[in-house]
């Protein structure tokens, strides 16, 4: 399986619980865990926290959020496929550890389609390349000629191996034929806070968590991975031009 066919699943978010789940008479009668394989402050968990309190309303019952990252999402993944088929275990789950994890990582036992059972999709959104502001580069071609010029030596962080933000990481690197070398996070936050304080050169993010640094000139960005421009951040597209560079298709009209 290709890069670019992984990468389809990316950032796509599923509410989903233990497979065979038997809805007792009057379920719910009891609070609900919602677990997001995330830590606190990711995209994620800011759509746990948006979904839960309306969830709450509607089943009359309270939805605690239950914040378990690290491994790419597998760790909060593994808890509800092991949890008690009854309903009362929900997993706010990404393409990451649903779709992804056990192709790229051998270490993963559950299959995410067999082993959980789909409620409803949450919605979807495309991810963004950014760097630091030290950065000399003005756009992606200059970021990829900056990465040619010192193999290695350039760095950019994701939220764990195997996941959507990694393997577009990794697509870029292929795309302009460059060495930058991978750090992963448990989660955006932590990311955010060292590409803020210069210990990571670049990152790939979710473009919700990312979008406030942008906004406020806290970070450059390079581009988004659609091929039109984000209604949310119009400054951000995916270059229609055909550069020198396959991988500066990459581009951001206010870097």
């Amino acid at each position: 399986m290709t890069t670019k066919t992984l990468l389809r699943a990316a950032a796509a978010a599923t509410l989903a619980f233990s497979a065979l789940a038997a809805h007792a008479s009057g379920w719910p009668t009891k609070p609900i865990t919602l677990v997001v394989g995330y830590t606190a402050g990711g995209s994620v968990d800011l759509v746990a926290r948006t979904v839960a309190p309306e969830l709450g309303k509607r089943l009359g019952q309270s939805v605690v959020i239950e914040n378990l990252g690290g491994a790419g999402g597998t760790i909060g993944a593994s808890k509800v496929v092991k949890a008690e088929a009854d309903g009362y275990t929900l997993l706010l789950g990404s393409g990451s550890e649903v779709s992804i994890a056990r192709l790229t990582n051998p270490a993963v036992r559950y299959d995410g389609e067999k082993d959980l059972t789909p409620i409803t999709f949450v919605g979807t959104q495309p991810m963004v390349l950014v760097g630091k502001t030290a950065l000399p580069a003005k756009n992606a071609a200059e970021l990829i000629e900056l990465a040619k010029a010192q193999p290695g030596k350039l760095s950019y962080a994701s939220s764990g191996v195997g996941t959507p933000l990694n393997l577009a990481g990794e697509l870029i690197k292929q795309q302009g034929h460059v060495n930058i070398t991978h750090v992963p996070y448990k989660g955006a936050s932590a990311m955010a806070t060292d590409l803020l304080g210069g210990q990571i050169d670049l990152a790939v993010m979710v473009l919700s968590s990312a979008l406030p640094h942008i906004q406020a000139g806290r970070v450059k960005a390079y581009g988004v991975t659609e091929a039109k421009r984000s209604g949310v951040a119009p400054m951000c597209r995916r270059s229609r031009k055909r550069p020198r560079s396959r991988a500066s298709t990459w581009a951001c009209g206010s870097a």
